[in-house]
């Protein structure tokens, strides 16, 4: 089929990318002249392990091309994909703005019958805002608006394209359901649903799953904090409950907080929508507030241990970006953790394999970088571990005491086992006991 997709984000240049490795051709569309430009250089603008070999093959075979020309798009496809930014307002709504405006746009170059897809994430009722900014132009023999939400995890975005749990496809129209049923059934040969659905239930299926995964993890994160009062370890309560079926294992890792681009703008869009409804979300507004203090409870460690007197230590950060696998640092918790630090007079040294420039633009010279994981250490009086990433699951415990002031580890992301904690260190976690052998 050809394709186009409009924005080449996240979630746009994952869409494009994998459409055309499927063998369709696709058309990309971005108002950025300098990134169109990048990325027609065969210069990938995300890191996403796995996407760069296919977007380099794509690109060389000329199955994926960029442009600014959202004619050019509209011309070759027959189905468009909005791909598109729906940031949080003040109220925490999302704004369909950028969505609004494009299909203004779309309303006056289509010509043929187009299928027009909704792949942003957006509040119960879009698809009709944006039949309707498109009926205002065109005849409904035209065009048809589809829903068809991603669920993308940043780190594992192509597999999960590629070979997704289940597609979800929203409309009302029976030619437009074939054609997308068409389009997808390569992609779950291996049996997994495509669920076909009205419009609005799609779109509330992708703002409810993402509810529920940040609920999850805000409940495990409580759990955790209580275990460390209570004198239970955290670990063996996560195991015991996941063993339940009706729980399941995953997201159920304690940590200091939830981040990214999804989980914080869409609680509080689900929030928003269901107050416009006249419905108050109690549970989400407890996950929001909980979230937030999560992301201070190092803090509050740290100055439990250096007597609430943080002013002059150096304290090193292992991990900036909020997940592994990824160098998104939007709503990351180690953001938190180093603004609280500073706020309090420390000086903070920070490593991540791959999110260092966008902390650089953040922070610049209020804090040092380090080449690699030891750098920072050097006579560091504290070490916070802030995401999970491979690299620091197995350190060299001899050498970090032996560059630190202090060897006193504050681990965000429980990456080691308590028994493996050598002599000679403080080490504390979320909901464990904690080990002091200096």
């Amino acid at each position: 089929m050809d394709i186009g997709v409009i924005g080449t984000g996240y979630v746009g240049l994952v869409t494009g990318t994998c459409f055309a490795e499927m063998g369709h051709q696709v058309i990309c569309v971005d108002i950025d002249a300098q990134k169109v430009s990048r990325l027609n250089q065969g210069r990938i603008t995300i890191y996403e392990p796995g996407l760069e070999n296919l977007f380099e093959r794509n690109t060389r075979q000329g199955r994926l091309t960029f442009t600014t020309e959202l004619k050019k798009a509209v011309d070759h496809a027959e189905i468009i994909f909005l791909a598109l930014p729906t940031p949080p307002g003040e109220d925490g709504s999302a704004d369909l703005s950028a969505i609004i405006m494009t299909a203004d746009q779309l309303g006056d170059l289509i010509q043929k019958y187009t299928i027009v897809v909704n792949k942003s994430t957006v509040p119960v009722g879009t698809a009709e805002k944006v039949a309707a900014v498109l009926g205002d132009k065109l005849d409904n023999n035209l065009f048809d608006v589809v829903s068809n939400p991603e669920f993308l995890r940043e780190g594992v975005a192509v597999e999960d394209f590629m070979k997704p749990d289940r597609v979800v496809i929203g409309s009302s129209s029976e030619k437009a359901l074939e054609r997308m049923k068409h389009l997808y059934d390569p992609f779950v040969r291996q049996g997994n649903p495509i669920l076909t659905m009205d419009l609005r239930s799609a779109e509330m299926t992708k703002y409810a799953a993402n509810a529920y995964l940040a609920t999850r993890i805000t409940f495990m994160n409580e759990i955790a904090n209580l275990c460390e009062r209570a004198g239970a370890d955290v670990d063996m309560v996560r195991r015991g409950i996941g063993s339940d079926n009706r729980i399941g294992k995953r997201f159920l890792f304690p940590g200091i907080g939830y981040g990214g681009s999804c989980f914080p703008k869409d609680v509080m869009a689900l929030i928003q929508t269901a107050r416009e409804f006249d419905y108050e979300m109690n549970i989400l507004n407890s996950v929001v507030r909980t979230n937030q203090d999560q992301k201070h409870i190092l803090t509050a460690k740290l100055e439990k241990y250096f007597m609430q007197n943080l002013g002059g230590k150096q304290i090193a950060i292992w991990g900036l970006a909020f997940k592994p696998n990824t160098d998104d640092i939007r709503e990351a918790p180690a953001l938190t953790v180093i603004d609280d630090l500073l706020a309090r007079g420390a000086k903070v040294r920070v490593f991540d394999p791959e999110a260092m420039d966008h902390v650089k633009d953040r922070y610049g010279d209020q804090i040092q970088y380090g080449e690699n994981e030891y750098e920072v250490l050097d006579q560091a009086d504290a070490l916070v571990i802030a995401t999970e990433w491979s690299l620091f699951r197995a350190p060299e415990f001899d050498r970090i005491k032996s560059l630190m002031k202090t060897a006193a580890l504050f681990d965000g992301r429980n990456l080691y086992d308590l028994d493996d904690i050598p002599p000679g260190f403080y080490y504390e976690s979320i909901g464990r006991k904690t080990i002091s052998t200096l």
